[in-house]
């Protein structure tokens, strides 16, 4: 897919360069044209991301064979089975049943909840390897190898150089990291939501609204990333291109087709135009409510004896990195972003109380290019990050194995 989109270094209207430091204050665009060192560091952008993906992947299926047996003993579930927990049951019940569930069962009134692209995906590549949860974990191998060049090239456009390597280890060693090997729809929306900003910063709309379409069949995450790219094009006319291209911003309505047709989906089965909302409620028990009573719920949870605790405890932690977050892209003005990573967080803090705060951070790939720029200035800060943030993921993983809640 990232092959489509080639590095966004250079607007091909103006021959100008796109990436943020070119637009900051200050800052002149630096001239076109592409020096004969680029497309070898293009080359081992691609080659650097894609063995992190791999050896990642590797490491995290030795802890799941080595790590049930030290904790388990003999008696620990076969390998695939230790991957079908949570969501994953429920993008798989979608897939080989639809939103009617099984009929064997009661209806599941959460399921609505679930955007299609996942269970759509999944029920092709059934077809081929006969396993549901496998073929969650091919999907989510495959669109994660696309989602860390993505990011890869992304990080290494704002620069400097290395930027992209340091980008995808921060993303790959965050502790709900698990997340992008399970069957869970964070890889696949990445996959297209990343190349889709790559496209945007090209100025290549057209490509950019098709890939965010992409992504919001996915999830509702790509409703945040239409608004975004909305955002993103109106401060590119403003700052560089003028609005003599304006009608390009027709393509800007693309993402959110599959946002309208699935709630008209919905409707025609429940009647409801808002039945991906209702869900989250009658399937979670999530609503609408003050940020500060959604804090002081989960605070309280933090020392509960169900054994939520840790989880609530990294759900507030997750809380405060997205607010800083927020803070630095307001004070680099970086408006698109802001709107992006804003838009999650507020829905996220406003709900009864915090869940899968740390699981949404994956999305929020503003926060793995600021850690790879800084890793590539200071490797200090890429050791750092792996001795203290890296290790958290390894009990992460074993949680989600064991079944417990890990967001």
């Amino acid at each position: 897919m990232t092959a489509f989109v080639e590095e966004a270094e250079h607007d091909p209207e103006r021959g100008e360069r796109t990436g943020p430091d070119a637009e900051a204050a200050g800052h002149k665009a630096l001239p076109g044209g592409e020096t004969a060192a680029e497309p070898l560091r293009r080359s081992a952008t691609v080659r650097d991301a894609l063995l992190l993906w791999v050896g990642t992947r590797a490491g995290m299926l030795l802890v799941a064979v080595y790590g049930a047996l030290i904790v388990s003993g003999q008696n620990h579930a076969p390998l695939l089975e230790r991957w079908k927990h949570w969501d994953v049951g429920l993008f798989r019940k979608i897939a080989e049943f639809g939103y009617d569930g099984d009929p064997k069962l009661e209806p599941d009134p959460g399921l609505p909840a679930i955007f299609p692209g996942m269970p759509l995906a999944m029920r092709l590549v059934h077809l081929v390897v006969g396993d549901w949860i496998l073929a969650g974990l091919i999907i989510s191998f495959v669109a994660g190898a696309v989602a860390v060049v993505a990011l890869a090239r992304l990080a290494d456009v704002e620069g400097p150089v290395g930027a992209g390597r340091w980008a995808v280890v921060a993303l790959l060693l965050c502790p709900p990291a698990v997340f992008l090997f399970a069957g869970y729809s964070e890889a696949l929306f990445l996959a297209f939501a990343l190349p889709a900003w790559l496209a945007a910063r090209r100025r290549a709309w057209p490509l950019a609204c098709a890939l965010a379409a992409g992504a919001s069949c996915v999830r509702i995450t790509g409703l945040f990333l239409a608004v975004a790219l909305i955002v993103e094009f109106v401060v590119s006319r403003i700052r560089r291109d003028g609005w003599a291209g304006w009608r390009r911003g027709v393509w800007l309505v693309l993402p959110f087709a599959p946002l309208f047709a699935y709630a008209a989906y919905q409707y025609s089965r429940t009647g409801d135009w808002l039945a991906w909302n209702n869900a989250q409620q009658t399937g979670w028990g999530r609503t609408l409510v003050w940020p500060w009573e959604a804090f002081r719920t989960t605070w309280d949870s933090t020392g509960g004896d169900e054994g939520f605790g840790p989880m609530f405890r990294l759900e507030i932690a997750a809380a405060i990195v997205g607010v800083l977050l927020l803070v630095w892209l307001l004070v680099t003005r970086r408006w698109a972003e802001f709107v992006y990573v804003g838009l999650q967080l507020g829905a996220l803090v406003t709900s009864t109380f915090y869940m899968s705060i740390p699981r949404s951070a994956l999305l929020w790939w503003p926060l793995w290019v600021l850690v790879g720029r800084a890793g590539a200035r200071r490797r200090s800060v890429i050791i750092v990050y792996a001795t203290v943030i890296g290790p958290l993921m390894v009990p992460m993983l074993m949680s989600f194995l064991n079944s417990s809640w890990t967001g």
